[in-house]
Order: structure tokens, then C-alpha cells, then sequence
């Protein structure tokens, strides 16, 4: 009697659809594992390929995650060649397949937004909604005013003021570098000051990277669309974001300060792992030439950078270390003279 009151106790209910069906199944579980098999077994899936992810953001269930999701949450199962973002999917496929102006798609947006009562779902509408009505591709200070609140008077257009505000970041990752001469051996004082001034010239002959954060820049190497949007590249330790986070900083004033939020991570971690690396190869160089190029690199671009949203930026060790293959440049043996 016990036993079996104690495994009801830990059972609970979902909602689960597949991807091509408008139907929902209640489906009772302990565990992951049981609700695939029930799932598959209810739509006819094979078990091996299919996995189960939530239909709000597309967010793919590990038995933990399913263990803290309160009941009657609505669940998808996705199989081989499927993939699912989330509800948004649906919202963005309904107003790109009818609607082509502008206008169209915000009075198309607005009509969903009254028949719909789930609050997470009605946000990404809300927003939807505001985005396009905001003057996105306006410029200059002149064109959208409410955008600079705040901002200093020198900055006349919107891209100056975000390419300066990635320099900014780089800067700040420069003077950590700078910081530590102070602490380095007097051994390697010298040779630590020379590869700071190599540093420094280099980010002064990229502009600090600002390109990053510019959407006027080149496509090859801004972050951005044309019109400003930015994705989340998920934690360091993922190839992308499960959540999918998006958000357009050139849009308003409150999308601009909101994306200072976002993390531009170290995958290799500047503090934990870099630096200390740096400081002990100069200490056992033995005559060897730093290779100064792969240090800028883990420490200033996107080789080594990732854009996440907060939600993904994870702050625990990387466990990840620099490839001592690279920290040294590999010279020719020197030529034997002829007797």
C-alpha cells in the first residue's frame, strides 16, 4: 500500500503533441525514459531517434529538467530530420507565409495577440509587435531621438555608438592584460612590457574589434544582420543556443541597454586560463618566441569569444586549456657551419 502510494506520488502528467499533429495526449511519467517510451509507443515513433523537447522554447529535456516542470506541461516530440524552436516557430511561419508588408504583419500579429492567452506566448507577441513599430532602420540622432536618450552628444548615429561600445569591452580585456606586469617575475618584466606593446598595436590597427558590434561593417565580420539583430551563440560549451535568444539593440533605447547584459565569454577563460599561461610561458621561453598572434586571439576575437545572452553565460570552470603547441613560434634549427 505504501509503496504503490509512494509512486503515484512521484507520476506526473504532460501534454505531449508531435510536430505533425494539432492533437495532445495526457501521458503520466516518472521519468524521461518512460514518457519516450509511452510517447513513441502513442505516435507511433521509433524510440532510438526521438527526443523530447519543450513546444514553449524548443528546449530539449534532460530527466532533471522533466523532474522540476510542473504538470500538464505542454511537450513536443521531435524525431530524426526535425527540429523545433518553439512556439515562435508557429507565430513566424502564420504571418511570413500570408503577409508580406509591413503593416500587414503588425495588424496580423495584433489579431493573434486578442485569441491568445498564454502569457509567455502573448510576450513574444507583445514584442514582436513593438519591434516592428519601432524605427529599426533609422540612423542617424536626428531619426530617432528616443533611442539616444542618455547617449552622449558626440556619437551622431547609432552604429558609432555600438562599434565603441564593443571597443570598450576589448579595452576593458586589454588593461586585465596590462594589469598583471606589475605581478610578473622581474625576469620576464621586460619581455612581458615588449609583448604588451605588440598587443596594443595590433588592437589599435583592428579598432579594437568594434566591427563586431556594427552593423554597417562587413558581413564577414559584424555579428549582426544588416538591420542590427543579434542571436545568443549558446554557452561556451554548446555549438548554439538552445533557447534561441535574439534581441536588436539598434531597435530602441530599451533593447540598447538591455544588450549590455550580453556576455562576449571567453570559451578558453581569460582570467583562469590565458593569462596564467601567458605569464609562466614567458618564465620557461628558453630563448623561445612567444607566438604574441595566438595569444590576441584567445583573448580579443571571436576564435576564442562567444555573444551569449545572460541566461547562457555560465560561470562555473571552462576546463578548457590553451594548446601548448601554439604558445611557442617554432624557429629553424640553426644552420651548421662549414668547415
Amino acid at each position: 500500500m505504501g509503496s504503490n502510494s509512494s509512486s503515484q506520488k512521484h507520476m506526473k502528467v504532460f501534454k505531449i503533441r508531435t510536430l505533425k499533429g494539432e492533437s495532445k495526449y495526457g501521458i503520466g511519467c516518472r521519468n524521461l525514459k518512460e514518457l519516450l517510451e509511452k510517447g513513441c509507443k502513442k505516435f507511433q515513433l521509433p524510440l532510438r531517434s526521438t527526443r523530447v523537447c519543450l513546444y514553449e522554447d524548443g528546449t530539449e529535456l534532460s530527466d532533471e529538467y522533466l523532474k522540476n516542470l510542473p504538470d500538464n506541461t505542454e511537450l513536443v516530440l521531435v524525431t530524426a530530420g526535425e527540429s523545433w524552436e518553439g512556439f515562435i516557430t508557429d507565430i513566424d511561419r502564420l504571418l511570413n507565409a500570408f503577409y508580406t508588408r509591413q503593416t500587414d504583419v503588425t495588424e496580423a500579429a495584433k489579431k493573434l495577440l486578442i485569441d491568445e492567452q498564454a502569457p509567455q506566448r502573448r510576450k513574444i507577441l507583445v514584442d514582436f509587435i513593438q519591434n516592428l513599430n519601432e524605427n529599426i532602420l533609422a540612423e542617424n540622432r536626428e531619426d530617432d531621438q528616443p533611442w539616444f536618450e542618455g547617449v552622449e552628444p558626440r556619437y551622431k548615429n547609432k552604429s558609432s555608438y555600438m562599434r565603441n561600445s564593443c571597443e570598450s569591452r576589448i579595452r576593458s580585456y586589454m588593461k586585465e592584460v596590462q594589469s598583471l606586469a606589475a605581478t610578473v617575475d622581474p625576469a620576464a618584466r621586460d619581455d612581458y612590457k615588449n609583448l604588451l606593446d605588440t598587443l596594443c598595436a595590433e588592437l589599435r590597427a583592428v579598432k579594437y574589434n568594434g566591427c563586431y558590434f556594427d552593423r554597417t561593417e562587413e558581413k564577414s565580420v559584424r555579428l549582426c544582420t544588416a538591420e542590427g539583430w543579434f542571436s545568443c551563440q549558446g554557452p561556451f560549451d554548446m555549438d548554439e543556443c538552445s533557447s534561441k535568444h535574439s534581441i536588436n539593440p539598434y531597435s530602441n533605447r530599451e533593447s540598447r541597454i538591455l544588450f549590455s547584459t550580453w556576455n562576449l565569454d571567453h570559451r578558453i577563460e581569460k582570467k583562469r586560463t590565458i593569462l596564467p599561461r601567458l605569464t609562466e610561458a614567458l618564465m620557461e621561453g628558453n630563448q623561445r618566441q612567444i607566438n604574441w598572434k595566438y595569444f590576441f586571439n584567445l583573448l580579443f576575437t571571436m576564435e576564442n569569444l562567444k555573444l551569449v545572452h545572460i541566461a547562457c553565460h555560465k560561470k562555473t570552470s571552462h576546463h578548457l586549456t590553451c594548446d601548448d603547441s601554439k604558445i611557442y613560434i617554432k624557429r629553424k634549427p640553426a644552420r651548421k657551419s662549414k668547415s
